[in-house]
């Protein structure tokens, strides 16, 4: 198979993954500070391997980037808390949602890292996420469970949109799975010293599902982007993306039993469109750019 169609397969895959973890913030009876911690742990061994089998080190270039690697891990942390918060209360679909306004986000807030402004297709797009966001929020009080997972939600996408864009410039020049091996270990050590005594005393199957979490749904789909990246263009990565909400809608369906109103699935349909429309609309601009 060539190494085109490999890559797309791998990359598809990932993707797939990536969007079966919001499963588990439903079948895993932690806290999302314990499911985080645990997924970190098991996500930074799994990582520190693949890089210590790429015989790539963990050692960073220069000085200062062990305070970005702290400060991304940092960033990381509190987002995948909100993100896992944020489906155990509005459940898996909203939750997911909700998280992935981060590229119309990250559009708004690339003009404060990066020499870029705002066109008006940019704001048209921000009203279709905030119209997408209105038809699933059932009233304006953080007493309503739904309401506050799609809070939580949207604040798990602007720290992920904040991490990206800190990524991109500031640390970009390694690879991924390094990259996410020091984050995840970040993560666990400044989680550890909020965990409780629920994650301490978690039986075997417990253990088990963080095991998947943090490697199959989380290590190797990482591992796999940035082997992919090597044989496709960012623009077929972000497309593909795209996708993932569609995907842990369809699990939270099938495998949970959920089932999202029309007001869910169209709002959720407004979203996805609009981050489609930026991911192709910011590579555009990228093209014309580097032509």
């Amino acid at each position: 198979m060539e190494p085109v169609k490999k890559s797309l397969i791998s990359l598809h895959i990932a993707v797939i993954l990536l969007g079966g973890t919001g499963l588990f913030s439903n079948i895993i009876p932690l806290s999302a500070t314990d499911i985080t911690l645990g997924r970190s742990l098991f996500a930074c061994v799994a990582l520190c391997c693949v890089v210590f089998i790429g015989k790539e080190g963990l050692a960073l270039e220069r000085r200062r980037d062990y305070s970005i690697a702290i400060g991304l891990g940092l960033l990381m942390a509190v987002h995948w808390i909100t993100y896992f918060a944020s489906m155990q209360h509005a459940g898996v679909s909203v939750g997911m949602i909700a998280m992935f306004t981060f590229p119309v986000i990250t559009v708004l807030l690339e003009p404060f890292f990066e020499r870029t402004r705002l066109v008006w297709q940019d704001v048209l797009s921000t009203l279709v996420v905030v119209l997408g966001i209105v038809l699933i929020v059932p009233e304006i009080s953080l007493k309503n469970d739904i309401t506050l997972g799609v809070g939580l939600g949207i604040a798990s996408a602007v720290l992920y949109a904040i991490r990206n864009l800190s990524h991109r410039k500031y640390f970009s020049h390694y690879s991924g799975a390094k990259a996410m091996a020091w984050q995840t270990l970040v993560i666990a050590l400044c989680i550890l010293p909020f965990s409780g005594a629920s994650l301490l005393h978690a039986d075997m199957n417990v253990w088990l599902l963080l095991l998947a979490l943090g490697t199959f749904f989380t290590a190797l789909p990482h591992a796999m982007v940035a082997s992919s990246l090597a044989h496709l263009r960012a623009k077929t990565f972000s497309l593909i993306a795209c996708m993932q909400p569609f995907y842990g809608v369809a699990f939270a369906i099938v495998l949970l039993n959920e089932s999202p109103g029309w007001n869910t699935l169209i709002g959720g349909l407004l979203v996805t469109s609009a981050s489609i429309y930026e991911t192709v609309n910011t590579h555009k601009s990228v093209a014309s750019k580097k032509s």
